[in-house]
Formats: C-alpha cells, sequence, structure tokens
C-alpha cells in the first residue's frame, strides 16, 4: 500500500512539473493573460527541446486545446514544450487600431516570447507555430510579422480573410466596424498579408475542411502562395469547423512540424 501510495504521489509530482500556468499582467491587454505550457513528463529545464505555440479560436480560451487533443500526451510523445496562450475570447492575436489595450501581437512579441524562451530554454531552430480557426489566423500573422522567430507555421480552419467574418466573431469592436470593402479588412488579413513571405523559404502548413465555412478564403490562399511560390502545404479534406475535425488535423500538423529536418 505505501509502495503504490509512493507511486501516485511520484506521477503526480512530474505531472506538476510538466504543466505550468503563468499569468501575465500585461499593459497591452485590457486583464490578465493566462498561459498554459507542457512539457515531456521527463523535461529537464538545462533540456533545449522544440517548442510550439497553440492558438485557440474564437470565444475559447486557453484550455481549449487541451480539451480537444490532451497536450500533456502530446508534449510526452513529441518531446516538445507546447505553449497555449489566452487569446482573450476575440483578440484575434492583432494589435487593435481602435482599442489602445488590446495590443496582443505586442503582447506576444514583447512579453510572453521570451519569457517563454527564459522558462524553458527552447531550441531556436524548432519554433513552430499553429493554431484553430481565430487563432489559425493569428498563428499565421504572427509568423508573416516576425518569420525569422520561427521555423514553420501552420492554421488548421483558419480565418484567413477577414471579410469572410465581417460584422461577427468580435471583428467589428476590434477593428471599428468598417465597411467590408473597407482597405483596414486587407490591412489586418493573413490573405492580404501573406505576399510579405516572397522569397521566404520557410514552411507553412495550412488545411480545411470542405465543409467549413472559412473553406473558400483557404483555397484563395492556397492559390496566393503558389503563386508566390511559397513553401507552402495546404490540405483540402472532409470536415467542419468543429472540434471532431481539430482532432484530426492537429496530429497531422504535429507530424508535419516532427518530419522537418
Amino acid at each position: 500500500m505505501k509502495f503504490y501510495l509512493a507511486c501516485v504521489l511520484f506521477v503526480l509530482c512530474l505531472s506538476g512539473f510538466a504543466q505550468e500556468q503563468h499569468v501575465y499582467n500585461s499593459k497591452n491587454l485590457p486583464k490578465p493573460d493566462t498561459t498554459w505550457v507542457f512539457a515531456p513528463k521527463t523535461f529537464d529545464k538545462t533540456q533545449s527541446l522544440a517548442v510550439i505555440f497553440l492558438l485557440h479560436g474564437y470565444s475559447g480560451n486557453y484550455k481549449q486545446w487541451n480539451g480537444i487533443m490532451d497536450a500533456q500526451k502530446y508534449a510526452d510523445e513529441y518531446n516538445m514544450v507546447i505553449v497555449c496562450p489566452d487569446g482573450m475570447f476575440s483578440s484575434w492575436y492583432l494589435n487593435s487600431p481602435v482599442k489602445p489595450d488590446w495590443q496582443y501581437e505586442n503582447f506576444f512579441f514583447d512579453e510572453l516570447f521570451p519569457d517563454i524562451k527564459k522558462r524553458y530554454n527552447f531550441d531556436d531552430k524548432k519554433v513552430f507555430i499553429t493554431g484553430l480557426s481565430m487563432g489559425g489566423h493569428g498563428a499565421l500573422h504572427l509568423f508573416i510579422k516576425k518569420p525569422e522567430l520561427f521555423t514553420a507555421a501552420g492554421s488548421t480552419s483558419g480565418g484567413v480573410k477577414l471579410a469572410e467574418s465581417f460584422g461577427k466573431f468580435g471583428l467589428p469592436d476590434l477593428l471599428g466596424n468598417p465597411p467590408q470593402e473597407h482597405e483596414l479588412w486587407k490591412t489586418f488579413s493573413v490573405l492580404h498579408n501573406i505576399e510579405k513571405l516572397k522569397g521566404n523559404n520557410k514552411p507553412i502548413y495550412f488545411d480545411c475542411g470542405a465543409s467549413d465555412f472559412f473553406y473558400v478564403g483557404n483555397n484563395e490562399l492556397k492559390l496566393k502562395c503558389d503563386d508566390l511560390k511559397l513553401n507552402a502545404t495546404y490540405l483540402s479534406q472532409p470536415g467542419s469547423h468543429n472540434g471532431q475535425y481539430w482532432k484530426k488535423s492537429i496530429k497531422q500538423q504535429f507530424e508535419f512540424f516532427k518530419n522537418l529536418k
């Protein structure tokens, strides 16, 4: 009995070390941001492992990805540090032009990224970012802004064309509710900024289900990537905008990132 209890306590200690939550009180955000980090259970902080930032979708929070795919299991299987920040429900991971306290891009690059680097000493040559829906747009948006920080980027069911979300998903508050044809939608949209990566050979992997309401925008992004001759892989497959699809697609994304040399 004593041996059994000792084993249980050992497992709990490992789990406690493998998972940590960090709360950031940032000048760039309207409220504290909680970030949940999953490291392999065998992780020693003297190690330098791959890291992947997983961004959640609209109306979700830092718990969403773990509810879909069991992040601790993935951290152990792929020997990666998995970072799940809170996207503040509807930040789209952007710097809002109308809300001074919604500057998520600044928070990510100036506070979150360097703090995770300091805490977990990740391998600079193995830094990945991806996300679902709003987070898919966010991952590619942040990659376009500073591709030198990442090894590769991904998106699953990403809202890569903001005009597809006109009047919805918190964008009116974030961008000031401009008319649909307004140039501001293009200014912040992945689809209209992807050309900034022309000549950059870093891998991009994105996918979308054929029954997804963001499917048309992802197909347009694929054509743009082809025109620009980017190192982009696009997977169109059966599926909708839901957890069942993301549970399948995130496994495919981890496999893609794992196999990069």
